[in-house]
């Protein structure tokens, strides 16, 4: 059990990181930890992560409420946060920061999703790029919604991403792994064709990382929507995505390389039936 004070330090700490690794520049990004009695300790709006000190960071209840007068005021983001801890009861640390490599696929909106290493899919999993919302408004947590039961890291379209894990230790490990991942996916591009690993491999480091317990309970198909063909058809995130599509009268179809191949040659039967008719 830590105390307050010591998660206040580890909070200035991760943020001197965050600044020092360029993952954010003057006063973006923010952090928060949730203590064990239920309450948070985040940063302020409006600070340098990179110079601020454990008095001023600032304590609030689930609402974002700070408890204490004289403290500032909690980072306008702190919903983004809120509706995580919410979502995800084992969750107690997020960072939220713009990595310029991570940011880079998010405002090009591309996401993470690709089976290329398989260390990120046994520590991280497949990294969603979300919907844009209007920071500091419900719009953002609207959009990163159905994907925190799932992920365990998010790219923020035109903003950004965030991480969020057991501790801050873990929530900033996540943060450099997306924004590793994003740096050697952007060389794999420049180089050549990215080589994607094979759906029996990628079963395989799942399984591993369930039985670690670095998934999130329930999450399995879902984490892997981004790299085995069907999965997101199953998971909420591929539900959220095929009614938004719908909506907007554009509804994406996901097939398995044998069903296409099926279709494929069906319809040329058909077509070589007219011609003999």
């Amino acid at each position: 059990m830590r105390t307050e004070r010591e998660i206040r330090e580890q909070i200035v700490e991760i943020g001197h990181r965050v600044y020092e690794m360029g993952f954010v520049a003057a006063s973006d990004g923010n952090i928060s930890a949730r203590l064990d009695d239920g309450l948070m300790v985040t940063t302020p709006t409006m600070i340098c992560k990179g110079r601020m000190t454990p008095d001023q960071l600032v304590l609030v209840d689930i609402e974002g409420r700070k408890l204490r007068r004289e403290e500032r005021n909690p980072s306008s983001e702190f919903a983004m946060h809120q509706i995580i801890y919410r979502l995800r009861p084992d969750v107690h640390a997020v960072v939220h920061a713009h990595p310029p490599f991570g940011t880079g696929f998010a405002v090009a909106n591309v996401a993470l999703d690709k089976p290329l290493l398989s260390e990120v899919i046994l520590t991280l999993g497949c990294i969603p790029l979300t919907a844009y919302g209007t920071p500091s408004t419900s719009e953002i947590t609207d959009s990163i919604a159905p994907f925190v039961p799932h992920h365990d890291a998010l790219l923020l379209a035109n903003h950004g991403a965030v991480a969020y894990g057991p501790d801050l230790e873990m929530a900033y490990a996540r943060m450099e792994t997306l924004e590793h991942f994003a740096k050697i996916t952007l060389i794999a591009r420049l180089v050549g064709r990215p080589n994607e690993l094979p759906a029996e491999a990628i079963e395989k480091l799942l399984d591993v990382r369930e039985r670690a317990g670095y998934m999130p309970v329930g999450a399995r198909h879902c984490q892997a929507c981004g790299y085995l063909q069907g999965h997101a058809s199953g998971c909420a995130v591929g539900s959220a995505t095929r009614e938004h599509a719908h909506a907007n009268g554009d509804e994406t179809v996901t097939l398995t390389r044998r069903e296409l191949t099926a279709l494929i040659t069906e319809a040329a039967r058909m077509v070589a039936g007219k011609i003999n008719n």
